[in-house]
This record gives structure tokens, C-alpha cells and sequence, in this order.
């Protein structure tokens, strides 16, 4: 497949530039080593392990380099690749496991015992660890093979929690990755030259496709960190002349709490880009006031990510702004009957255009729900305003964003009314100054029984990963509700926040 061989082009343009930096292991990752990686991978996969078109590969791991040239031998096979939050509580990964059924499961070492307490039948599943991807071949040269890969072909699963209570999986193709390293490249002016720091994990759309794969599509250079670590994350920005950057708000402001962002040098950053959720505006100002513009962006799991980008030169002029859509995507502020709205209007954002996902993994009913006609609805209402500059005014959905985590208070809730004494739950998101938000959890509980807040947040933290575990809990004896017996979520807030 022409369209994503990026390695085997640059190995031939470049071989001795540098993809993939690992200061923490002081490994250098040549475009060519890369490429020769990758074959021997494809090969292992393929003769050893088995995997044809089709089969999925999950992976749970911290971020390292094989993981992402993992991703790129699955393509030469047209496997799919299904990375796991390895945050997530067993019971959460025995779900994806089930629901994808992958032919090998590629772990980190220091996740075996995790595994272990996975109920799952690993009969038609192999699992191994990285090492073992390799060992068995050293064979660099391109596997032949007369697999017929299309562009529109599932290459990469990710699970997104879903309204309903169980995660989703977002299946994205070669095309819709292509089409946003495409517009990505265009819209941030990314060069070869281009070399960032990632250290957003890879089980998120945000660790693979906002700089990731856009900047590999480009010859640039990955500077992969296993975590966050802000001190790290700063010295490295100094050290290694980064030119760009992405975070989440919560990252931002601890990088903005680091000495080296007092006395260091940032004068090579360009600029650095927001996503996730809206930066404060006390804090955009911040990194403007040390010479590095905040260029807010939006995107989604499902479409992109790389949506939409302010330019740099608005970052103060149009604070709160997440500028225009980029490159080769329709946009649309609909009501709730699809009409289209006008400037300073508030609706629904729709989306169209080649970097969307094709649906979601064996669930055409949120599929449809989702895309409809070919536009996707997002769940976000944002409003335009007269010079066309776009604003997130809030969520169509409950969910919230927890330290760059999404959060469905519905799928909180139901761990839960697991616990027989309780009677009512309602979640929902506040305002917290250090995750940005935070779940509060509003209980009845049932008559006779009294309150135990421990061990309900002591089954939360058995059953959910910890940035779900609600930080607050209310209980009442009552909860508000209307005439059609629906919690009224915005009372409580008004109320008892």
C-alpha cells in the first residue's frame, strides 16, 4: 500500500535521519532501522504467529518504539492493530478483548501479571512480549506476500467509552489516517526538519495521530518518553531544540510549573498545540508571555483528531478560539432538527470528509446513530462568529474530560448500583484545579443501610480506571427528577455542588 509505506520511502530518501529518539533507553531509531524493523516484525507476524488479513493485534504497553513500527508491519499484512489503556481495571480489558478477539495480544513484561487476572480464552490467542516479535527471524528484507490491501480496509481499533457503559471502537482506515497526517502537515506547516516530544500514551488517539504519524508521514523526528514527566518533558523541549509541541491543558499547566519553563529556553518551539478540552485562558497567556503561541485545536477519536487549529498569530487576539476547520473537511453547526444555524448560533458540530473513521467496531447501531448521510455528529455544540473563528460552548453528551481522559458518567454509574445498598446514582463532572474536571457522585442509598463512602470508592477503584473513580460524593436522600422520572443532572450541580 503505497499510501502508508512511509518508512520504506524515507529509508531510501533519508536512511540515516532519525525517526524515533528513546532518551530514557539512549536508543536512535534511523529511519532505516526502522524499515528493517518493520519487515522482520512483518515476517514474525506472518510465518511465526500466524496473522493474516484482518486479525486484530492488541497491544497493551507503555509507549515505546517497537509499538509503533509494530502498527506499521500489522499494515503490511493488513492486520489490525487494537491498543489497550493499560490504566484500565481487568474487568475493563476483559471487554475489549471479547469484543475485538484478536490473534495475538503483544505485551510489555511488567504487564504479565495484570494479564493473568484476565478472565479470557486465549486458546485462539497467542501472547507474547515485545522480544519475541524478532526472535526467531533476522530477515530484513520486505516480506512477499499477495495480500490485496485496500485503503478503506480497518488498520487500528480504538476504544473510546461509549454513553452506553461499554467502550466503543473507533475503527480507523489507512485513508483516514493518510488524510490527517495530510491535513495536519498542510495546516501546521510540518517539515522534515520538524522534531517533538511525545509523551501522550498510545492508547490514545492524541499519542498516534495529532503529531505521531503526521510528523513520521513528513521524515520528522519522534522524541518518545515511556509517561509524562514534566521536568523531563522541559529539559528535553531545551536540550533537543524541539520546533513544535502538543499537550492537554492539565500537561500544559504542570510544564508551566517546572523551573525549566522559568529559566529555560523554549526559543525553538514555534508553537505549541492544545487539544483535548479548552485551555484556560490565564494559562494560554502564560506560554505566550515566554514566545510560544498556543494554537488551540479540536478534533475526536472517531474523526481526525487534527480538526480544527487556530493560527498562531490569533492566539491571544482570539483566546478561547479553536479557529477554523483544516484542510479537506466539511463543517456544519446544526439544530436539532439538522438545520443549519448562522453566526453566533449555538448547535450541534457535524463533520465530513476523508479522515473520518468508517464505524465502529460490530456496532452498526451507534454507527448510525453517529454517521448519518455521511456527516458525523460530534455531540459538541460550538457557535462561529462573524470573521468565521470557531468556540466550544459545551457538551451535547454528559461526557467530561478528566487529565485529558475522557469520562461517561453513565458507565461510572453502572459499577455503581452494582453494590446491592445502593439505590440511585448520578455523575457528573466539576470544575477541579488540578484534572481540569472530576467526577462527583450524588447516591441514595437504600432504606436501613448507612453511608459507606469507602467502599463504594474502594469497588470503583477495583472496577474502573482511576481517572473514572469520582473524587466527590454527595449523598441525598433524593434525587431530583422531572415529571418523566429523568435525573436532572443540572439541578444537582445548582444545587449541591
Amino acid at each position: 500500500m503505497i499510501e502508508m509505506d512511509w518508512f520504506r520511502r524515507w529509508a531510501q530518501y533519508s536512511p540515516e535521519a532519525i525517526a524515533i529518539h528513546e532518551p530514557e533507553v539512549n536508543k536512535k531509531w534511523s529511519y532505516l532501522r526502522c524499515n528493517d524493523f518493520i519487515n522482520k516484525v512483518s515476517r514474525g507476524l506472518s510465518e511465526q504467529w500466524g496473522v493474516k488479513k484482518g486479525d486484530r493485534i492488541c497491544v497493551l504497553s507503555n509507549n515505546r518504539a517497537e509499538y509503533i513500527l509494530l502498527f506499521f508491519s500489522a499494515l503490511k499484512l493488513g492486520a489490525i492493530i487494537v491498543p489497550i489503556n493499560f490504566r484500565l481495571a481487568p474487568r475493563e480489558i476483559e471487554h475489549i478483548l471479547y469484543d475485538s478477539q484478536p490473534r495475538v495480544l503483544v505485551i510489555e513484561s511488567e504487564f504479565a501479571e495484570k494479564i493473568k487476572k484476565i478472565k479470557f480464552n486465549y486458546e485462539s490467542a497467542s501472547v507474547i512480549e515485545f522480544e519475541e516479535l524478532t526472535s526467531n527471524s533476522n530477515n530484513t528484507s520486505e516480506l512477499n506476500n499477495d495480500i490485496e490491501r485496500s485503503f478503506a480496509d480497518p488498520c487500528m481499533i480504538l476504544y473510546t467509552s461509549g454513553t452506553t457503559g461499554s467502550p466503543k471502537g473507533a475503527v480507523l482506515t489507512p485513508k483516514s489516517i493518510f488524510w490527517n497526517s495530510i491535513n495536519t502537515g498542510l495546516r501546521l506547516n510540518l517539515t522534515q526538519k520538524d522534531r517533538t516530544i511525545i509523551f501522550l500514551p498510545l492508547f490514545h488517539t492524541g499519542g498516534w495521530n495529532v503529531l505521531t504519524t503526521p510528523l513520521l508521514h513528513r521524515g520528522g523526528e519522534i522524541i518518545l518518553l515511556r509517561k509524562f514527566d514534566a521536568e523531563k518533558v522541559m529539559t528535553l523541549n531545551e536540550s533537543e531544540k524541539t520546533t513544535i509541541l502538543f499537550g492537554v491543558p492539565t500537561t500544559m499547566n504542570m510544564l508551566a510549573h517546572t523551573q525549566k519553563f522559568k529559566n529555560g529556553d523554549l526559543s525553538k518551539l514555534r508553537y505549541a498545540i492544545v487539544g483535548g478540552e479548552p485551555m484556560p485562558e490565564h494559562l494560554i497567556r502564560l506560554w505566550q508571555e515566554k514566545g510560544v503561541p498556543i494554537r488551540q485545536g479540536y478534533g475526536l477519536t472517531e474523526f481526525g483528531p487534527n480538526v480544527f487549529s487556530l493560527n498562531e498569530e490569533d492566539s491571544i487576539r482570539k483566546i478561547g478560539s479553536i479557529g477554523f476547520p483544516n484542510f479537506y473537511i466539511d463543517v456544519k453547526i446544526v439544530d436539532d432538527k439538522g438545520q443549519e444555524l448562522k453566526a453566533n448560533q449555538v448547535g450541534e458540530l457535524i463533520l465530513k470528509g476523508p479522515a473520518c473513521m468508517s464505524h465502529y467496531w460490530q456496532n452498526d447501531e451507534a454507527t448510525h446513530k453517529t454517521i448519518v448521510n455521511g456527516w458525523l455528529y460530534t455531540g459538541d455544540l460550538v457557535r462561529r462568529d462573524e470573521e468565521g473563528y470557531y468556540y466550544i460552548v459545551g457538551r451535547k453528551k454528559e461526557m467530561f474530560i478528566s487529565g485529558g481522559e475522557n469520562v461517561y458518567p453513565s458507565e461510572v454509574e453502572k459499577v455503581i448500583l452494582e453494590l446491592g445498598f445502593v439505590r440511585e446514582v448520578a455523575v457528573v463532572g466539576v470544575e477541579d484545579s488540578q484534572w481540569g474536571e472530576v467526577g462527583k457522585a450524588f447516591i441514595t442509598l437504600e432504606s436501613g443501610f448507612e453511608v459507606n463512602q469507602e467502599e463504594i470508592k474502594k469497588y470503583c477503584l477495583e472496577n474502573l480506571a482511576k481517572f473514572k473513580v469520582p473524587k466527590h460524593f454527595k449523598f441525598l436522600s433524593e434525587l431530583p427528577k422531572s415529571d418523566s422520572g429523568k435525573v436532572l443532572k443540572r439541578v444537582l450541580l445548582d444545587n449541591y455542588s
